[in-house]
């Protein structure tokens, strides 16, 4: 038999047209070729070649990046020594041999459309996110992960891939350089892919708030979600024909205490706007004080708006997130919180002041 005669009854070209070129050992043993047979296919010289344990490229030459994802998630996919496993129901078109395992770090950003981040093809190395459990170690450029929690997987290329927000996570916790940190937290908002709220929630969780390189970026995370929703809050006002408010006021009782700032103002309906870019606290305090600390700031704006709503100011709360996402929804709940006010008694007199 000579090198390239097929392997019946899969040919390395049948093969390759049905996954790209790429196949694990239980793929192709379930199409008749042996272990033996597959091996004398990666000799040198020969047509395949096997980057990872127990996976298999079926043509000679460097990898694509979709080979190497793929490759990366066959290899932690693969079933436990035991052979038994518990595999989750999988999506029309993804690969059950994927098992649990998805890409995640910078990877998964570069599959998410990052700028920021080098091709697939440029990296070396691709982390992907398997259960804790998993015995299963890191091998050749697949670097495991493993995580007690993992997220629910969004699908692109047809791949198992982190959402956003975790996989910047990931990919941080590897970095020390803090202009790269600052960069990718950067693209992520900038870029409309996630909310800081969300990116400092799986920061948090992953243990890196207090990491110098971490610090510093996310403050600047925070301000500049801060400025995109406020852009939105803009927009949203002039798109849908909403009488223009005063922008970022303060609010006190004539001669009395000051009753805090609120993002938009129109002062004959009594109605305020409020964006809500609150985020966990990010510090190098322990646990328990970052969690009575965050409690007390929730407490204090909740006692704020109440005070408001005495005073018979409306507050009208926004996210970030619904102004990008639901902004002519947004729209309605402020026209009509406005138009309401016809209906009301007159608010208490406030002092409006220039923030």
């Amino acid at each position: 038999m000579t090198q390239n005669t097929p392997l019946s009854p899969c040919g390395p070209r049948a093969a390759s047209d049905a996954h790209q070129g790429v196949l694990s050992a239980a793929q192709l043993k379930a199409r008749g070729v042996s272990a033996a047979r597959a091996a004398a296919q990666c000799r040198a010289g020969g047509p395949w070649q096997q980057p990872l344990p127990g996976v298999y490229v079926l043509h000679p030459g460097p990898l694509d990046g979709r080979e190497l994802l793929r490759s990366a998630l066959l290899y932690a996919g693969r079933p436990p020594a035991s052979g038994r496993r518990s595999v989750p129901a999988q999506p029309a078109g993804v690969d059950p041999a994927y098992g649990e395992a998805m890409i995640t770090g910078i990877a998964a950003l570069a599959l998410h459309g990052f700028v920021a981040v080098q091709p697939v093809v440029a990296m070396d190395r691709i982390d992907v996110l398997v259960p804790r459990m998993r015995r299963l170690r890191s091998a050749g450029y697949a670097r495991l992960l493993r995580t007690a929690e993992l997220p629910r997987p969004e699908r692109l290329d047809g791949l198992p891939v982190a959402p956003v927000a975790r996989a910047l996570a990931d990919a941080v916790a590897g970095l020390g350089d803090a202009f790269a940190v600052r960069r990718l937290l950067t693209e992520a908002v900038r870029g409309g892919h996630c909310e800081p709220v969300v990116v400092v929630g799986e920061l948090n969780r992953a243990k890196v708030l207090g990491r110098p390189q971490v610090v510093d970026a996310v403050d600047s995370l925070l301000a500049e979600g801060r400025a995109l929703a406020e852009e939105r809050l803009y927009d949203m006002v002039r798109s849908y024909g909403l009488p223009e408010p005063l922008w970022n006021v303060d609010l006190r009782l004539p001669g009395g205490p000051h009753l805090g700032g609120v993002d938009a103002y129109w002062p004959d309906e009594a109605v305020a706007v409020e964006l809500d870019t609150r985020a966990p606290r990010h510090s190098r305090l322990d646990d328990g004080r970052r969690q009575e600390e965050h409690e007390a700031q929730w407490s204090a704006y909740a006692a704020r708006r109440e005070h408001l709503e005495r005073l018979g100011v409306t507050v009208v709360h926004l996210t970030p997130k619904k102004l990008r996402d639901a902004r002519e929804q947004q729209a309605v709940v402020v026209r009509t919180a406005l138009m309401a006010a016809a209906d009301r008694e007159p608010a208490a007199h406030v002092v409006i002041l220039p923030r």
